[in-house]
């Protein structure tokens, strides 16, 4: 397949979604940046960002279908970030994430098979599989919707495989397991420990520090992304991104510990554990398979992806962004 260059990013205010867009301008891409409307005016993480001025930017909402129709003109290629990720709030409003995840998937789908979109990369999540029922995980682990929020990634990635089998829409699943690095929410573990350490606290507040998680850079996990634009052996299958190491919540904090020299106390917060049944306690990627159809290889081990992280995360222009005292689900 020729690679294509007109590209519509959803999500792109967030986290991997601000990244990705910066890396597809920096290699030639023409980038239209969906961003969520709001009142603002406030494009997100995009608002400081040096390529914004080389972006098509866009405010909207993926929940509305004639919105959608309008955003895929003249695209070859959609990369679908937009999405509620956090899952304590899934457990607070399940419905938001089934209107978003998956009724705006499929809006986007059937804007996508109308305008004759050359590909489309449904972003998923490693939270789909739940605990591992063995390791490394591969794409033929079972589903395991643990959470409302798995659940609604689960019902998306399957309503675009069947756009995929139904519609010879050449869909993209792209699954990449547990990303960290510069922008991310402090509703995540990593941003919670190192915003608590880098404001100064002597005790730092986690839930359960026994998961085992695949960190991957968010570098990385975006060059894998863009290594599947256009490849020809992506086109209807699900494709895992991670780097194949596990390590525990535990391990990551002594890890930043030692990075930022510091001596802080863990204490447990009640409020920042799952329910029994929802909490995924193993997740490792087994990566063979985009390892056989790509290039890609991750070039951040986990201590200087953390490394990288920390540096931007205790700038206080950034840090002041984050309210590290709060329980940010």
């Amino acid at each position: 397949m020729s690679i294509e260059k007109n590209v519509l990013v959803t999500g792109a205010d967030g986290f991997i979604g601000s990244h990705l867009c910066e890396l597809l301008v920096a290699k030639g891409y023409k980038v239209r940046a969906l961003t969520v409307y709001n009142s603002f005016n406030s494009w997100g993480w995009l608002d400081s960002s040096e390529s914004s001025e080389s972006m098509d930017i866009i405010s909207g909402d993926i929940r509305d279908p004639f919105f959608c129709q309008g955003i895929c003109k003249d695209i070859d290629i959609i990369f679908n970030l937009a999405a509620l990720i956090a899952i304590p709030y899934s457990y607070e409003a399940p419905s938001s994430y089934i209107n978003t995840n998956v009724t705006g998937t499929l809006n986007l789908l059937e804007s996508a098979r109308n305008a004759n979109i050359k590909q489309f990369i449904q972003i998923s999540t490693s939270e789909v599989y739940g605990t591992a029922k063995y390791v490394p995980i591969d794409e033929a682990h079972p589903l395991q919707p643990q959470s409302p929020y798995s659940a609604s990634k689960i019902a998306s990635d399957s309503i675009a495989m069947s756009y995929y089998n139904s519609f010879n829409l050449p869909v993209t699943i792209a699954r990449p397991f547990n990303t960290y690095g510069p922008r991310q929410s402090a509703r995540a573990v990593i941003p919670t420990i190192i915003t608590q350490i880098a404001s100064g606290v002597q005790e730092i507040k986690l839930g359960d520090v026994s998961p085992t998680r695949d960190f991957n850079y968010v570098i990385d996990t975006c060059e894998a992304l863009i290594s599947l634009i256009m490849n020809e052996e992506s086109i209807g299958k699900t494709i895992n991104i991670g780097s194949n190491t596990e390590n525990s919540v535990l391990e990551t904090v002594n890890l930043i510990k030692e990075i930022m020299n510091s001596s802080v106390e863990i204490i447990y917060d009640r409020a920042r554990t799952r329910p029994e049944n929802s909490e995924v306690h193993r997740l490792v990627c087994d990566d063979t398979l985009l390892k056989s159809i790509t290039k890609h290889s991750h070039k951040y081990d986990l201590k200087s992806g953390l490394e990288q992280t920390i540096e931007w995360f205790s700038s206080k222009n950034n840090l002041k962004l984050y309210k590290a005292d709060q329980f940010n689900v």
